[in-house]
Order: structure tokens, then C-alpha cells, then sequence
């Protein structure tokens, strides 16, 4: 009897073990086929917002979509020796994609403390920068600390960690989706919000970019950033591959002389030294 239950347990063993080998091995299967997949296809599906001056949107005299991140991820899958095809969408609808399979990487700036951020897997920084605030000229919305936040509307896609920012002010949330700049600059212009919470760097060319909109860049900072494409969860071999990539670019110029050519000569590759608040997003 003993015997018999030494063997049945030994047997148990063997199968849990057998199908977690079984387990492992399927999902090594799962990320390889990913790339695979990538491969057979010959096609880089990317979503990029096409509305977000100057990190993706369409030139004015021919649509073509361009930007700094529109521009990175078009070298990468031409190193990569793949087609690239966009898909324009708005950060959730990103999210969305990346999850179902639809795409294969976002590039929209979605940022590690950013909602659910450990739900994606991310490629390593092409842009460093901190937030800013976008307010209306005549009166800075009312807006002299952050602390004055409180109340105000605030601008932006729901799951950003700016949108964390104005939420941990206890400002009022005004949700967009994959709108252009400037009907968020002239919302603010015209009081239906009071401020938008973003990027330095892409604030101060958007209201550069539209001089007839009476806002412009608080001179209230906060929170370095670093900005990442994501792609699924455990796609490791894909996010491997863009790093390479990405990698090579910072080594050979290339990465730098488009910071250069869409931000205003500025490198937004380089890590910057910063004197202002670091707001604790954590939940």
C-alpha cells in the first residue's frame, strides 16, 4: 500500500512539473511567435495619435504624418527591414490595441507612471522632459501654485500621468480623446478649461505654433519624465529588437538630430538637471 502511494505521488510530481514545463514552454512559443508573426508579415503596425504637434501629426500643405516619434519609429522598422503601417487613435484607444494584438507598439508618449503602466512592456527613453502647465495669458487661469489647481479644469486624456497631477490637486477633470492642439489651447482661451497639464517641450511649440490663441507656458514645472514606446506584456523579444535599434540611433547621431529638427533645435535626448517638485503619483 505504501508503495503504491509513493508511486502515485511521484507520478502527481511528474505531471505538475509536466505541465508546467508544458506552460513555460508555451509561452516562450507565444512571445517568439509575436515576432514571428512580425517577421512573416513583413509589417510594424504602430498607433500614433496624427494630431499632437511636433511628435505626430500631418504636415499642413501635403497631410504626409510626420513628427519626432512618427519619424524614430519609422527609422527603426526600416532597420529592422519592415513596412510600417500607422494607425491613428488616442492614447486609451493605444492601450486598447496593444492589449487585443491589433497594433504592435504605441507611440504616444504613455509614460511608466502613467495608469495601469505595468500592464506594458517599454523600450528605452527617446525623450526626456517635465511637466508644464498651459494657461490663458490674460490672467494665468487663476493659476499662481499648483495647489491652485484645485478646481480648476484641467485638459487631457484620462489615463495620463498628468491627468494624475491635476487629480492628486483635486482639480476637475475634462476628458479628451485624441484631440488636436489646438482645440485645446483655444478650450482654455476661451474658459471651457482652464489649464492643460503636459509636456515642456511640446507646449511650448504648440502655442509657438499658434501665436493666435492668448495662452501660454506657465512658468510652473514639475515631475521629470521619460518617454517610452510600449508594446505588450511579455513581448520581450519585439521590445529587445526596438532597443537595439534605438540604441544604435542614440550612438550614431540620428536620435539627437531629430530632437533637433522637430524640437527647435533643442535635444530632448539628453537627461536633464532640474530644480522643481517631484509629485508623488503613486496611488
Amino acid at each position: 500500500m505504501k508503495k503504491k502511494l509513493i508511486l502515485g505521488f511521484v507520478a502527481a510530481v511528474s505531471l505538475t512539473l509536466g505541465a508546467c514545463s508544458s506552460n513555460e514552454k508555451n509561452d516562450n512559443q507565444s512571445e517568439q511567435t509575436a515576432w514571428e508573426e512580425i517577421q512573416e508579415s513583413g509589417i510594424l503596425k504602430v498607433a500614433t495619435s496624427g494630431t499632437l504637434y511636433p511628435s505626430s501629426f500631418h504636415e499642413k500643405d501635403t497631410d504626409k504624418l510626420t513628427g519626432y516619434e512618427v519619424e524614430i519609429i519609422r527609422e527603426v522598422a526600416d532597420r529592422l527591414e519592415l513596412e510600417i503601417a500607422f494607425t491613428e487613435m488616442g492614447v486609451d484607444g493605444m492601450l486598447t490595441s496593444v492589449n487585443s494584438g491589433a497594433i504592435d507598439v504605441a507611440a504616444m508618449g504613455i509614460d511608466r507612471d502613467g495608469e495601469d503602466a505595468d500592464k506594458y512592456n517599454y523600450t528605452i527613453p527617446y525623450k526626456y522632459s517635465y511637466g508644464a502647465m498651459v494657461v490663458r495669458k490674460s490672467d494665468n487661469s487663476g493659476i499662481n501654485t499648483l495647489e491652485d489647481l484645485k478646481g480648476k479644469k484641467a485638459a487631457g486624456a484620462a489615463t495620463t500621468s498628468y491627468m494624475k497631477v491635476a487629480r492628486h490637486f483635486e482639480a476637475e477633470e475634462v476628458i479628451y480623446d485624441n484631440a488636436t492642439n489646438d482645440q485645446y489651447l483655444s478650450d482654455v482661451a476661451n474658459g471651457r478649461t482652464d489649464v492643460i497639464l503636459n509636456d515642456y517641450y511640446s507646449q511650448k511649440l504648440a502655442v509657438a505654433a499658434l501665436p493666435e490663441i492668448p495662452v501660454k507656458v506657465h512658468d510652473i514645472f514639475y515631475n521629470p519624465s521619460e518617454t517610452n514606446y510600449s508594446m505588450k506584456k511579455g513581448n520581450d523579444e519585439l521590445t529587445k529588437k526596438i532597443n537595439a535599434i534605438l540604441e544604435g540611433m542614440i550612438s550614431d547621431g540620428t536620435l539627437s538630430d531629430l530632437s533637433k529638427e522637430f524640437y527647435a533645435g533643442e535635444d530632448v535626448t539628453q537627461q536633464i538637471d532640474y530644480d522643481f517638485p517631484e509629485i508623488d503619483l503613486k496611488e
